[in-house]
Parts: structure tokens; sequence; C-alpha cells
């Protein structure tokens, strides 16, 4: 009896150690993370001051040092969403989280930074398909960083440019994940982490951010390699804006941020400041970032042409049905009607390579929102950058059950973000809906994810070649039922789209739509 007690109490005390890995020494102090099937993973660790205060509406400032073992066992809470008062939610949320399956800080692995989707006014590091664990098992050090989205993350106004040295206001954001990069160049190594293989992806308004990091001049050499799931951000300035034209010049950012401090009852930025976060007014519409002159220095497209940006490898590409998941037109004529308010004089053209259908809503015609918003972004970035020293990978994610004809799903693809699940291997394979083919697809994505991250070539031992895309050999990658290749979806029907944002960046195009 005396013996089994004193296994059970040895068992125990094993647990307790191996669940208490060795604080690990960061510029600001110690950490304590914990470990957690095979891996050591490290939430909620600051990589910045909180912004609050007068810190509001400014850059970011590196986190103050600590005394003592910092616990990091917890998600910090999520940036404010949208401007609404959220539980769980905080101005204070410039963390990051680390999953390492590293034994030894010289282990030098590749590091893979994830940073979230959600309209620049959403989002967070939380959620449970963003859980690297699938991948750091497949030999990455797994990072996500948080950043301010919405007002708190985009807000221009004049008065904040003139306080501000630059003479800049917004793009807080996007400032914040390049502290994120600027932290993670400086401590990944204590995790195991190689700082000089970093390769940054997102999603949605995390993959249109990853393109905008590619082009800024402030993230040069943060990162090795980049990964755009759904992004790409290659449309000009545009004053009323829509999917695919979302960007803003500084001036008239800075006069809706007048607006919204007047609509919100205050005479200036210094008053707005000591305003309790969740009791802000939202803005109207979506913030975003914009056309600053320093953060994101011009019309990207323009800038790629002229060889103006960060030149590493890049896995770029969308899914097959993304405009089901944007409020798609009920009715063909309420679609013709909205595709001739928005492209003008290009509409006709545009309606012919794009489909209305008769009685229904064609998927041809979601396919236009599809490509406005991404596919004609991924498709742009791909070519110019092909241009370039570095590789390009294109894939398109069809990954989706064929539903029977007549059905309410008849006709539908793969929505926006469900690929997600898939990259991270999050999938529920305990789900009945989840098939074979879907588990398969989800460990190809991982595969190819974290090997283009090891060696910035997606290809490896196990998995179909995936060439790399130029004019001239345009393949792409197919994730649908099997991991294949295939021509670039759509591709006529992409170059009548071209044709309309070469007229919006030339001189009568700029004039010609407000």
């Amino acid at each position: 009896m005396r013996y089994l007690i004193f296994m059970l109490a040895c068992m125990f005390a094993a647990q307790f150690m191996q669940a208490q890995p060795a604080p690990v020494k960061v510029k600001e102090g110690l950490v304590q993370g914990t470990f957690e099937n095979g891996l050591t993973i490290y939430k909620g660790i600051p990589f910045a001051m909180p912004p609050v205060g007068d810190l509001r509406w400014r850059a970011p400032q590196p986190a103050a040092k600590w005394d003592g073992v910092r616990q990091a066992d917890k998600f910090a809470p999520e940036p404010m969403q949208g401007g609404n008062s959220v539980s769980g939610k905080s101005e204070d949320c410039l963390y990051l989280n680390v999953w390492t399956p590293a034994k030894s800080p010289t282990d030098k692995i590749p590091v893979l930074v994830w940073i979230y989707g959600g309209a620049f006014n959403f989002g967070g590091t939380a959620e449970p398909a963003y859980n690297g664990e699938k991948l750091a098992k497949k030999g990455v050090v797994l990072v996500s960083i948080a950043y301010r989205v919405a007002q708190l993350g985009f807000l221009a106004h004049p008065e904040l440019s003139a306080e501000n040295p630059n003479h800049v206001s917004g793009n807080y954001g996007l400032l914040d994940m390049v502290a994120g990069l600027k932290w993670i160049r400086e401590n990944i190594a204590a995790f195991g982490g190689d700082p000089n293989k970093v390769t940054i992806f997102g999603e949605s308004a995390g993959g249109i951010a990853v393109s905008m990091l590619c082009a800024s001049p402030l993230a040069k050499g943060l990162f090795h390699g980049a990964i755009s799931q759904s992004g790409g951000s290659f449309g000009p300035t545009r004053a009323t804006t829509y999917p695919g034209e979302n960007m803003k010049s500084l001036s008239y950012a800075e006069a809706a941020g007048a607006a919204y401090v007047k609509d919100a009852g205050y005479t200036s930025i210094v008053d707005l400041r000591k305003v309790d976060a969740d009791k802000l007014p939202a803005v109207r519409g979506l913030a975003w970032p914009i056309v600053d002159g320093r953060v994101i220095p011009g019309d990207q497209y323009k800038r790629y042409e002229e060889g103006k940006y960060n030149d590493v490898p890049v896995l770029v590409g969308y899914n097959s049905d993304e405009g089901a998941s944007f409020s798609p037109p009920k009715t063909p004529e309420e679609y013709i009607a909205a595709v001739k308010g928005r492209y003008g004089k290009f509409a006709d053209e545009l309606i012919k390579a794009y489909p209305a259908g008769t009685v229904n809503v064609a998927k041809t015609a979601r396919d236009l929102m599809r490509d406005a918003a991404f596919g004609w972004h991924t498709w742009s970035w791909a070519r110019l950058q092909s241009k370039g020293k570095s590789k390009v990978f294109y894939y398109y994610f069809d990954q989706h059950p064929n539903y029977p004809e007549g059905s309410p799903r008849a006709g539908y693809g793969s929505p926006h973000a469900q690929e997600v699940a898939y990259v991270f291997g999050t999938l529920d394979a305990s789900n009945p809906q989840t098939t074979k083919t879907d588990l398969d697809i989800s460990d190809a994505m991982s595969t190819y994810w974290t090997n283009f991250a090891k060696y910035g070539d997606p290809n490896g031992v196990g998995e179909p070649k995936w060439p790399t895309f130029n004019d001239a050999h345009p393949v792409v990658m197919y994730f649908s039922q099997t991991a294949h290749t295939g021509p670039v979806p759509d591709a006529e029907s992409l170059k009548a789209l071209d044709a309309y944002f070469k007229w919006r960046r030339s001189p009568d195009g700029e004039m010609g739509i407000k």
C-alpha cells in the first residue's frame, strides 16, 4: 500500500513538473509557459505597452519590463470589436502567443506568424480555429499576434496627424503588426525559433495586411516569406469605397475622422481620449487602413510595377465562392443594377464576363464580387511578383460537397474563410460531415504551408508537385477533393475586370469616379 501511494505521488509530481517548463528570458523579463501535447505554449505575452490613455491613437510603444516570472498560460483579452462594448474585450490588447516544438533555444526552427482577419473591425487570437498545435507539430514555431481594430486601430484625424512627427495618422493596427514582428525578431530565438526564417500569414483582412506589409518599407527585413489567404490590396484609392477598392487617401480619411469626432459630440481628440473605449461610438461603415504616405506609401499596384516592395517568396490564393459570404444580390435585376452603379461604362462588359443568370442569381454573378475583392488582387499580385526575384505560388480552394441539383445549396462552392480550419488542422474530425477528403486536404494544406515556412517553397516529400506561377506558366494548385494543378480560374473574366482597374489607375479613371 505504501509502495502504491509512493508511486502515485511520483506520477503526480512528474505530471506537475511536466506542466511547468523552465521560464524563458525575453527582453522584458521571464515568462512561464505550459507543456501541452508535446509542445511548449505561451499565451498572452505583451509585445507593446497597453495603447490606452494618452497612447490611444498613437504608434505602439515597447512593452515595459517586469520583475519576477510572468505567467503566460492564458490568452489576453481580445481587442475592442467594432467599437462596441463586448464582454472579455479590452483596449489593452497588444499580446502574442507562441506554440513551439523546440527542445532547446538553439534549435532555430522556422517561424509562422498568424495575422487574423475580421475586416479590420473584428477578430482576435483566441479563436479555436486558430489553435497553433497542429501546425507547430509539423515543425514550425507558430506565433499569433493581436492588433487594434475598428476606430481604435484606424482612425485618422487632422489633430492626430499634427501631433505625429511624420504628420500622418491612422494605420495603428498595421503598426501593431510591425511592432509584433520586431518583438519576434528580438525574442523568438529564446523559444527555439529562427529570427532569420519568419513567414507571415493571414486570411481576409489578415491576408490584406500581409500584402500591405509586403509593400511597406517599415516592415522591410522583418519577415522572409508571406502567405495571403483571400487577401491582397492592389486597388486604387476611392472616396466611396467598395470591396476591392477600400483604400482612402489620408486627406479623405482625416475628413472622415473629423466628422466622426463631431458626430460623437466632442470638439477635440484630447477629449475623446478620455472616453472609455466601450463608450466610443462605432464608425460609419468599416474602419480600414489608408494610404498615409508612410506605412502605406502609395498605390500598391504602382509600387509593385516600380519594384518598390519587399521581395520575398509568396503563397497566395482564395476560395471558389467568396461572393456567397458578402450579401449577394437576391435577383438578377438587383445584380445588374449594382454592377452598373459601381462600374459605370465597364458594367456591360463585366456583366458579359460574369453573367447574372435568369431566374436565380448564378454563381458567375457572385464571382464578380469574389474577384473584385480577392481574385483579381491575388492574380495581379502573383503576376507582378513573378517579375521579381522570389518565387510565387498560387492556389484555389474549392473543397465542398457536390450539392444535388434543386437543393438550396446547388451551385455553391467554398465560402469566405472556410479554408482556415483546413490550414490550421482544426477541422472537427468527429463531425459526420467531415469527410476523409476534407482531412486529406487539410493535411496537404498544412504540410504545404509549413514547408513554405521552412524552405520558401511548399514542395516536399509526399504531396503533389506545386509549380511556381508566372505569366508564361500560369499554373494554380487546386484544393478540391484532391490537391492537383489547373489553370487560373475564370482567367478571361479576370482580364475584363483588369481593364476596369487599369482605367481606375489612369488620370481619367481617378477623375471619373469618386
